[in-house]
């Protein structure tokens, strides 16, 4: 029996990661609402930030 060519994972496109300031912790599988779009975090629902627009330093 041949060997079947497992499919490649997609290319994933280098993006900044979600923050959640409540859970003070990335945040890798959020949540979308499906009636605003809004990405919370799974966890508290807190709405996440982009990290590359918090204000540190």
């Amino acid at each position: 029996m041949p060997l079947q060519n497992q499919p490649s994972p997609p290319d994933q496109v280098e993006s900044a990661q979600l923050w959640c300031a409540t859970c003070a912790r990335v945040v890798l599988d959020p949540l979308v609402c499906g009636d605003c779009s809004a990405v919370i975090c799974r966890v508290c629902g807190t709405p996440l930030e982009s990290s590359d627009e918090l204000g540190f330093g």
